[in-house]
């Protein structure tokens, strides 16, 4: 199911490890389905968020009904107030006091019903736009990372902005196409009422709009798709292009992204321009019919009038009645690029909030207790993430509580996917992951997250103050463990002369602190977290020696009564592991530790002796030669 509804950004991976950068596929079925101006499914969807506020929406209606009603009123009042003025004969102050009263009250209560349904019909939308955002993060904050794995952040934004705000804009303007609807009908009625022969003559115009319509309803529809084709396109461009931005400059593409975008950007203004001409050129149409029919009118019902067969004050009700005929006509025409909008966004919410979470707990789950012993197993697992193609393929080992293990190895050999496996942000095709002897899958993930911490090569900080991030993990932690952390894994001094020393606030993604900064952070936030065991994935990769030697002391700290499994290319840095697992093609292909591994004269004995500082740096020859002679 989440395979299925990430169709359109899914990409099968390059290697074992690292999620590719998403595609786009399979837009034409995108298109097909967005097609539909009107889609019931769509419609129930978004009225299960509406439905909260029936009662409110119920409100809008009758006042709209009502509002709708006095316009209908008040041209009648008019033509009961001319017709005595004009004829002597019938000429009663009476009539035309009453009728004075009743074009007054009739203006009053049109002003209130409009107030009342302006007023809570914005309420309503806004509230309801709020709801379809909160849904909307609650789900992606839980979803299975098999689906973020697979999909552009510009879109998921896109889909969180622009398709909520396409959602609230069909709101507001539904209830006055109700309105419309009303309005036309009752138009309709009167004008045959008042006089059967003119309304014939007015509502002859309308075969000219519907052959109109016919001809304009299958291109609008087909620009209306491309112009949401094209935005999607333009919001990935500028999502991919922010999030990549220091390796722009760093390679002097600028000049070269710029006209790349610029050419998304100018496809993205003619499917624009295409569309807003197939959504307005109904206008100009209408109004023009709109000056037909009171031409007609105007000419027959003048002659008319002249003749005796009708009053003054039904002619001019008449010409209120035209010139308001055709208003809810252009106001329902442009209400269809709307709810097309409105039909393609309410699609692309529900795609993502369709999506199946692949990893959940199972009813009768565990607790993992914080008193576990904090070992890991791994028992014949094979896992993959496209399920035809296994990056770890029967691997099997043990880390017993208290131990640091190392798993070392080239790219692609199933170090950074057996540590998610710890995590459960995956789950195995076949054997099990224990953690403290325990089949993650039957573990709440709240209780695993508690018991592991990870530390990743790339920390992550969010918006917030430092002493926030650190306490991420743990947000009930006072502030002397905060500090005591901090200073455990060197990071104290460095945060006292911040500006604001722990209350100093952190820009996007901590962009403002050096990568070592943000990287001892990252250690003191998994000290805090105070997790038995402890995950490294090559937390120490992109940082200075200096900064590396903090750290391996840091290390020592966090690794006190824990249990660690430290991913690493460099072979330098895992000397001290307990033991060490060798990968290879998702394989374990040899494991003891420094001493013994050198001991057998294997691979990575030779690797180690040839003086290569990182798995990365081997030639794919050497790490084959003797890899099957290792077991």
């Amino acid at each position: 199911m989440a395979q299925g509804r990430a169709g359109e950004l899914e990409a099968d991976r390059d290697d074992g490890r690292r999620p590719p950068r998403a595609v786009v596929g399979s837009h034409r079925i995108e298109e097909e389905m967005f097609g539909r101006a009107f889609d019931k499914s769509i419609l129930r969807r978004i009225w299960a968020f509406v439905r909260p506020y029936r009662a409110r929406v119920v409100i809008t209606i009758a006042a709209m009904l009502i509002f709708t009603g006095t316009q209908l009123l008040i041209p009648l009042i008019i033509s009961y107030a001319i017709d005595p003025g004009m004829n002597p004969a019938r000429n009663d102050r009476s009539a035309q006091l009453a009728a004075v009263g009743a074009f007054v009250l009739a203006i009053l209560v049109n002003f209130a019903a409009g107030y009342m349904q302006e007023t809570v019909v914005g309420k309503v939308a806004e509230t309801v736009l709020f709801d379809i955002r909160r849904a909307m993060f609650g789900h992606l904050q839980k979803v299975s990372l098999s689906f973020m794995d697979k999909t552009e952040v510009g879109r998921l934004m896109s889909r969180l902005q622009g398709d909520v705000n396409s959602i609230q804009e069909f709101l507001e303007t539904s209830v006055y196409s109700i309105g419309d609807v009303a309005l036309l009908f009752g138009i309709v009625f009167l004008m045959l009422w008042l006089d059967f022969r003119l309304g014939l003559l007015t509502l002859s115009v309308l075969p000219v709009l519907v052959i109109v319509r016919i001809v304009w309803l299958p291109r609008a529809r087909a620009a209306f798709m491309a112009a949401h084709e094209t935005n999607s396109v333009v919001n990935g461009a500028q999502a991919e292009a922010i999030h990549g931005v220091r390796t722009v400059q760093s390679m002097d593409r600028q000049q070269v992204n710029f006209i790349l975008f610029d050419d998304k950007a100018h496809a993205n203004l003619r499917t624009h321009l295409i569309a807003a001409k197939y959504a307005l050129v109904m206008v100009p149409i209408v109004d023009g019919l709109t000056g037909l029919a009171m031409a007609a009118v105007i000419v027959v019902g003048g002659s008319m009038v002249l003749n005796g067969r009708i009053d003054v004050g039904v002619l001019v009700a008449y010409l209120f009645y035209i010139q308001r005929f055709f208003d809810p006509i252009r106001s329902l025409t442009l209400q269809y690029s709307v709810m097309q909008r409105a039909m393609a966004s309410g699609k692309r919410l529900a795609d993502v909030l369709d999506v199946k979470i692949d990893v959940q707990d199972k009813p009768n789950a565990k607790v993992l207790s914080p008193e576990m012993d904090g070992s890991v197993e791994f028992r014949d697992v094979t896992f993959g993430y496209n399920p035809n193609r296994s990056v770890l393929k029967n691997v099997s080992f043990r880390v017993n509580p208290g131990e640091t293990v190392a798993l070392v190895g080239p790219s692609g050999s199933g170090k950074s996917s057996a540590m998610a496996l710890v995590h459960r942000f995956y789950d195995v095709q076949q054997g099990q992951v224990l953690v403290g002897g325990y089949d993650v899958r039957d573990l709440t993930q709240e209780s695993l997250g508690r018991q592991v911490a990870m530390v990743l090569q790339e920390p992550f900080l969010f918006t917030g103050t430092v002493f926030e991030n650190i306490q991420y993990h743990k947000t009930e932690a006072t502030r002397d463990k905060v500090i005591e952390a901090a200073k455990a894994v060197g990071a104290h001094d460095f945060i006292m002369s911040l500006a604001d020393g722990y209350e100093t606030q952190l820009g996007e993604r901590g962009d403002n602190l050096s990568l070592g900064q943000r990287q001892l952070i990252s250690f003191a936030r998994a000290l805090v977290a105070d997790a038995k065991i402890l995950v490294l994935d090559e937390a120490t990769a992109k940082i200075d020696s200096y900064t590396e030697m903090q750290i391996q002391k840091a290390l020592i700290k966090l690794l006190e009564g824990r249990t660690g499994l430290v991913i690493a290319h460099r072979l330098a840095t895992i000397r001290g592991a307990d033991r060490i697992i060798v990968l290879q093609n998702g394989q374990v292909i040899a494991a003891g530790n420094h001493d013994q591994l050198i001991a057998t004269g294997g691979l990575y004995s030779k690797l180690y002796n040839l003086n290569y500082a990182s798995f990365d740096d081997i030639p794919e020859h050497d790490t084959t030669v003797q890899a099957g002679s290792q077991t």
